[in-house]
């Protein structure tokens, strides 16, 4: 047997604790709490109670709470709403059986839609998941992407599913040359007109509202794809980069932030595969999917956003489409 640190398995086996995390606010006596949160009042007290053992809340009198440092804490957390994106999440991780299974996700069976469906569908939900993901929805724009070739070349980029426009805009602001196209289902980009604005590129960007499983923008000298690939299977990966490769020049650059990892990093269980079947795959496995799609690798290196990035481009002698 390996020795290793001793882990604490009671601990983390205990699934009460964060569920009821997510259940738990306010501070009353427990009477009017159920009553204003529309509970049942030895239920709640229950949930209260187990978090009081574990350092959240404090009960003052029997049957009265209060809130605590910790509770207060808790109050400012964002996603916890079990209603919300939160709730969906949290609900999601009942699945793992089915997917180590399976392989595939169970989402569907426990919302009644795919992910992005059920997102589509749910207005409010598909907006806190956008908040979930960092500013407004495509994360937390990195410093910047180094190209093999460098910028100079640079005149239009696509940023492929790049949610509400964040990441685009950062890009341009550091490349004023370039003006940039921003791909995203409807409902997302027309949330995009206040973040592309607060990053003073509103009028290099152009907007357009369509699935990345059709036809995009043709001739662009970047295509980028960042935090899109994770979210898919191979062969909807094998689809999205068809479709980059479709539109590009022989001189375009693909540049991948996400979805695919080097071979040697250890694997990593992500909620993103639970959700929605998403994958990341090594560099080897990710050169015969770009292959497939009729693109080439030509780098791949961790950059010093501590991003890995992968850069294609179109293959000279492409497959024949399926």
């Amino acid at each position: 047997m390996v020795e290793d640190r001793a882990a604490d398995l009671e601990r983390m086996l205990d699934l009460a604790t964060p569920w009821c995390l997510h259940v738990a606010a306010g501070h009353a006596g427990i009477t009017d709490l159920a009553a204003a949160a529309g509970c049942d009042p030895d239920a709640l007290h229950a949930v209260l109670a187990h978090l009081v053992s574990k350092g959240v809340f404090a009960e003052e009198s029997p049957g009265r709470f209060a809130c605590n440092q910790a509770a207060e804490q808790l109050a400012s957390m964002p996603f916890l709403d079990l209603d919300g994106i939160g709730g969906r999440m949290a609900r999601t991780w009942g699945t793992l059986l089915d997917y180590v299974r399976t392989g595939q996700p169970a989402y569907q069976r426990v919302f009644g839609l795919p992910f992005w469906e059920d997102l589509a569908a749910h207005p409010r939900i598909g907006a806190e998941f956008d908040a979930l993901m960092g500013p407004a929805g495509h994360g937390v724009p990195d410093f910047d992407i180094e190209l093999s070739g460098g910028w100079d070349a640079v005149r239009t980029v696509v940023d492929v599913g790049g949610g509400t426009g964040a990441m685009l805009a950062s890009l341009l602001r550091r490349h004023p040359h370039a003006r940039g196209i921003l791909v995203d289902l409807p409902g997302t980009v027309a949330r995009a007109g206040e973040i592309v604005e607060s990053f003073g590129a509103g009028d290099r960007i152009t907007v357009e509202g369509q699935s990345f499983f059709g036809p995009l923008p043709a001739g662009a000298d970047l295509y980028l794809l960042k935090n899109v690939l994770n979210d898919w299977p191979d062969e909807p990966t094998v689809a999205i980069l068809r479709r980059c490769a479709e539109a590009a020049l022989p001189t375009t650059a693909i540049a991948i932030l996400g979805g695919v990892s080097a071979d040697e990093a250890p694997r990593s269980l992500g909620i993103d595969m639970l959700v929605a079947g998403g994958k990341t795959s090594t560099l080897t496995q990710f050169t015969e999917l770009a292959r497939q799609a009729g693109l080439d690798v030509i780098a791949a290196r961790t950059q010093s956003s501590g991003r890995y990035v992968v850069e294609c481009r179109p293959a000279r002698h492409a497959p024949p489409p399926p």
